[in-house]
Formats: structure tokens, sequence, C-alpha cells
């Protein structure tokens, strides 16, 4: 991801929020001038420095952002995180969308350091899948990777990811694996399977990685010890709090979580302002 990714999300993010002008913002006098304090008031990780400062890098006039924290960083309640000065109404025009950002990824990236912290001691690494909010994958990938986690694929097009229904319409797992072999011979090839039986199909097809779909934590311990290395494995499926440290003490190599990203809640920020005159 590049500096021109994150500039033209934001800009879509301005135009939609701005789009000819904010209105209310123009109560304010032009010559006003403020100070804006920014915490959190929640334990968090960091994430979208560079999202927040590109908002206020976009609108009309220059705004000073003086950051007390970087991504990935841990903070905890009422930590004051960033200070931010210039025109009143600068600020107040960028507040929303700016906010939005880090609250956003914020929330991605410390839902995955949680995930990340409970599989602690095990093989296993925590991944995301493409289960992404519309238009924000390429900044949630990021997140996720602040949070500690791996990026799965970014999309249909940098890996195969074969499912039931790409399986059914082929011979055999056999032949689906060749054909994305001789398709794109340059590409990681990942299978799903839903059984045992299936597993071992995949292994003999030399698949570089096998995901267990919804496996029991009886048929992940059996997959584990037949697959002996052969091809990595990622458990999906039912993942949680609940399941996720018994999934992970089955040895597999990847647990992949679709919640990473699309069960998170906006971390809890405040932006006060000090307003003077010019």
């Amino acid at each position: 991801m590049t500096s021109t990714d994150i500039a033209d999300m934001v800009m879509a993010s301005l135009t939609e929020d701005v789009a000819a002008g904010d209105i209310t913002a123009e109560l304010v006098g032009a010559d006003v001038q403020a100070t804006a304090r920014l915490t959190v008031r929640e334990s968090a990780v960091i994430c979208g420095i560079d999202w927040f400062n590109t908002v206020y890098q976009q609108l009309d006039h220059p705004v000073t952002i003086d950051w007390l924290v970087a991504d990935g960083d841990r903070v905890e309640p009422n930590q004051l995180i960033a200070t931010l000065t210039g025109q009143a109404r600068t600020l107040l025009t960028g507040e929303r969308c700016a906010l939005n950002w880090l609250q956003t990824l914020s929330a991605t990236a410390t839902r995955t350091a949680g995930f990340v912290a409970m599989v602690s001691g095990t093989a296993a690494q925590i991944l995301d899948t493409r289960k992404t909010i519309p238009g924000l994958r390429l900044a949630q990938k990021y997140a996720v990777k602040t949070g500690g986690g791996l990026n799965h694929r970014f999309g249909l097009y940098d890996a195969f990811l074969i499912k039931e229904n790409h399986i059914m319409s082929s011979a055999s797992i056999a032949d689906v694996i060749q054909r994305a072999r001789a398709l794109y011979p340059d590409r990681s090839v990942e299978i799903e399977v839903e059984d045992l039986a299936q597993l071992q199909q995949a292994l003999a097809a030399s698949a570089d990685i096998i995901m267990c779909d919804n496996f029991s934590i009886k048929s992940l311990k059996a997959a584990v010890e037949l697959t002996q290395g052969q091809a990595k494995l990622e458990a999906s499926g039912n993942v949680d709090e609940t399941t996720l440290k018994q999934i992970a003490a089955t040895g597999v190599d990847y647990i992949s979580i679709g919640g990473l990203t699309k069960h998170i809640e906006a971390i809890d920020l405040s932006m006060r302002f000090t307003m003077e005159r010019a």
C-alpha cells in the first residue's frame, strides 16, 4: 500500500462528508484559531495515523499535528495521544472524517491483537480474510498487520483459494489443483476441505495450504497428524474467543478469522477544542 492509496481513500471519504462545503463550519470566523486535544477513552492498539494526517493535508488550511504515539502502540483510557493546532474551521471540518479512520483501523488492530495474544505460545498464526468493509480492504489489512496478525490473500487475483463449488465444477481435487498450477504456476494454491478424506486427496495433489473448514477439535488434531508438514494447515469456521485456544493447541499453522475486520466496534476517541482569535 502506498501514500497514493491512502490519499485516494481519504479523498473518497472527504468527498462523501464535505461535498460542496462545510456549512456549519462557516458559522465560525475565518480568523479563529484552535487547539484540539485527542484522547482515547479505552484500552486500544492505535492504527490509522497516516489516514488521520492525510485528512488534514487534503483540506484548505495547514494543521499542525503532534503525535505522542505511533501505529501499533497500546494506549490506555484517558491517554492523550495527539494535539492539533490550526484554523478552527479546518479542524472542525476534518474532525469526523479523521476520527472515523482512526477509530475504525484502531478497532481492527485492537481486535487482532487480542486474538494474537490468545494464541501466544502455540505455533498458530492469525490470518485475516476478504470479509472487509467495502472499500477499506487495503486499510483494514494494514490494521491487521499492525495488530500482529498476517494477511491472507488480498483479493481474487493474487492466490488461489479453491472452495467447494470450484471442486464440484472439476473432475476431482487432484484435477482442480493441477489446472490451477498449469494456469498460474507462480501463485500459491490453497484448497478448502470438509473432511479427512478430502484432506488426504489434497495432500496427494501437493496443495500448498489446506483449509480445514469447520473441523472439530478431534478432526483438526487428526489433520495435523496426517499432514506432518507436507502442507500448511489453516483452520477456519467457528472461531471466536471461546474456541480459539483449543484450535491453536491442535498444531495448525494458521487460523483465519473474518471477525477481525467485520466484527469490530469503533474505538472511543475524544477531540476537545480550545478556541482563540488570531
